[in-house]
């Protein structure tokens, strides 16, 4: 095999034009087997196949630096600089991240994770490496989709002083994780079907380039004055007009084609971007034909496609595309909003059904936050659904243009709390903090899959901004006879007794629930409530809880630091009242990637873990 030559960084050089075809099938066997067991993100991994192999066979790692945008899609990048070996553990607590890591590998020049970032991330590389006066290229790898954030066009904006070598590789898949969408997307679409442009340039350059002696410069003098044919055949030409150079479309399947191009892009004194289209899923039917459902997808069975374990039960995602679905039928005002992830969110039903109140503004969280700051300004009831770690892209426009407008945009916030194997970039642990920050924000948490439909039917005839955050995956049908109606501000009483109170935030009311039954067994007297609002708390409540217990616990899935726990115990500070206090939740570090039990265990916030620290707080 040759995939087992591929043991160190520019080992691909080393190989045939013959081998290299061969690798590149390797390679997608290979990926196709070990995601099938892991999970992961196989449909942009195999899109990118053999772009990665160009980009190694045209740079030297690790002096040359590349920055995959989300990368997601790093794993031949992974292959090819020696890790392959780490594939079996991939994801998994203390393996093979699916994300580049600079403590994994000199190779990896920059951790990312979130969307649109590479190009911002390589300028300042390249912009040391002036500096510094290092003698290296530096590349970006942004997707189409990744286009959509305007992070990016501010990076492209200062891209373009540039008098130094720095190559934009542009993976034009027509995908971010759902379909694009937006002018962009037909921009790229436009030059995409550009092939008289293509073909010309080509058939010219390659003509004149034969003739002896003068054919070179006139095809330097043609570059010179290219711009202007471009405007006749491809319409606005974006990037040439911003001052940085663009080459392509290319075939993101031809690794020959691609090394000569950046080859060609090596030798400008500025940005240049290389505009290249791939296939996202290639060389595997079922991702071909569905690269949203394999865009992160779980263990699968190779033959079909189709996931080795079947969910058993609906998830927090399931609950609120039901819901959504009813709203939409009861109030001609409710309108949804997302951020290219109509699929992963719940939305796709609203979508099908309402198509007119729909929105999906692409990979631009902040300008999904203060576009429902427009709509909630004419009287509309938006709800924006975004995963939690992707709307901290978006706190100054929560803040500026909901809140202090106090406007009434509904926030539905999925993957709250730890979220698994996506490691540090998606764990949901800060929102509770960042938002209950905020004057004017209220944040609600539910205990179980109908309390979720309750607060977003509660949320719907709210009059301000308020978030409700649920966690990823199967949604909790426990406690479902405790069903109180909701009322502003106010907890509920699950169980109610005496020296051990349980005052737990959504998720954690499943957890707080198994550990009073094993209090109850060992002999302690233990209340449970659900706290519900995360802002305000229900300050009456938890006075209540001082009279009658000697140990007031609270139990929540974000950061200590800022969370429900700290509001607490300020709250007890300002009255003056003396009662000890035990706060649960995340410590103050990042959570890197691995199942979310073995995480809950890791950090302390699992079952045992809170029984050992309640009986060792109440014992003192």
């Amino acid at each position: 095999m040759i995939l087992e030559k591929m043991n160190h960084e520019n080992d691909i050089k080393k190989l045939t034009p013959i081998e290299l075809e061969l690798l590149a099938e390797e390679i997608r066997e290979f990926l196709i087997n070990k995601i099938s067991v892991t999970g992961g993100h196989l449909a942009s991994n195999l899109g990118v196949v053999e772009l990665t192999m160009a980009l190694h066979l045209s740079f030297q790692l690790p002096n040359d630096k590349i920055v995959w945008d989300v990368g997601h899609q790093s794993y031949t990048h992974k292959i090819l600089t020696g890790r392959k070996a780490g594939f079996d553990e991939l994801r998994k607590y203390g393996g093979l991240s699916g994300f580049p890591k600079r403590n994994e590998s000199p190779c990896d020049s920059f951790d990312t994770g979130h969307s649109s970032t590479s190009i911002s991330a390589a300028l300042g590389l390249v912009s040391a490496s002036q500096i510094l006066k290092k003698d290296n290229y530096v590349v970006a790898v942004i997707g189409d989709g990744a286009l959509t954030g305007g992070m990016a066009y501010e990076a492209l904006n200062n891209a373009a002083r540039l008098n130094r070598n720095f190559i934009i590789v542009l993976n034009d898949n027509n995908m971010s994780i759902s379909e694009n969408v937006g002018a962009m997307s037909q921009y790229l679409s436009n030059i995409r079907t550009a092939d008289a442009y293509t073909d010309l340039k080509t058939g010219v350059a390659d003509t004149l380039s034969k003739i002896p002696i003068y054919g070179e410069k006139v095809v330097g003098q043609i570059r010179k004055t290219k711009n202007g044919i471009k405007q006749l055949m491809i319409p606005g030409m974006l990037f040439e007009n911003m001052g940085i150079t663009y080459l392509g479309p290319v075939d993101g399947h031809n690794v020959d084609k691609m090394v000569k191009t950046f080859n060609e892009a090596k030798k400008l004194n500025q940005a240049v971007i290389v505009h290249v289209k791939t296939s996202k899923g290639k060389g595997y039917a079922p991702a071909e034909r569905h690269p949203a459902r394999f865009h992160g997808a779980e263990p699968f069975m190779i033959e079909s496609g189709l996931p080795t374990t079947k969910r058993a039960k609906a998830t927090y995602s399931d609950i609120f595309s039901t819901v959504m679905r009813k709203l939409g039928d009861r109030d001609d005002k409710v309108v949804a909003i997302t951020a290219a992830m109509p699929d992963g969110t719940g939305l796709k039903r609203f979508k099908n059904m309402f198509p007119d109140r729909f929105f999906d503004v692409g990979i631009a969280e902040e300008h999904a936050v203060t576009f429902a700051a427009g709509l909630a300004a004419e009287g509309l009831k938006p709800i924006f659904a975004v995963y939690s770690s992707f709307l901290q892209r978006a706190y100054d426009q929560i803040l500026h243009d909901v809140c202090i407008q106090n406007l009434h945009v509904i926030f539905a916030i999925d993957r709250a709390g730890l979220v698994g194997s996506d490691g540090e970039t998606h764990q949901g642990l800060f929102d509770i903090s960042f938002l209950t920050s905020i004057p004017n924000m209220n944040v609600l948490a539910p205990k179980n899959k109908w309390e979720l439909s309750d607060m977003l039917k509660y949320a719907v005839d709210f009059h301000a901004p308020i978030a409700i955050r649920y966690p990823r995956g199967e949604a909790y049908d426990g406690l479902k006879e405790y069903r109180a109606p909701i009322i502003y501000g106010k907890s509920e009483v699950i169980f109610d007794e005496s020296d051990i109170a349980l005052v737990a935030a959504g998720s954690m009311v499943k957890t707080a629930n198994e550990v009073r039954k094993e209090l109850k067994e060992i002999g302690y007297n233990c209340s449970l409530i659900n706290a519900r609002f995360l802002k305000p708390i229900d300050e009456e409540a938890i006075l209540e809880l001082t009279k009658e217990h000697k140990l007031i616990v609270t139990l929540e899935e974000n950061v200590k630091n800022g969370g429900f726990g700290e509001k607490v115990l300020l709250f007890l500070s300002e009255c003056g009242i003396q009662t000890n206090v035990l706060t649960i939740g995340i410590p103050d570090e990042y959570v890197e990637h691995g199942n979310v039990d073995i995480l809950k265990k890791e950090v302390g916030i699992d079952k045992d873990s809170i029984l050992k620290k309640i009986i060792s707080a109440y014992i003192k």
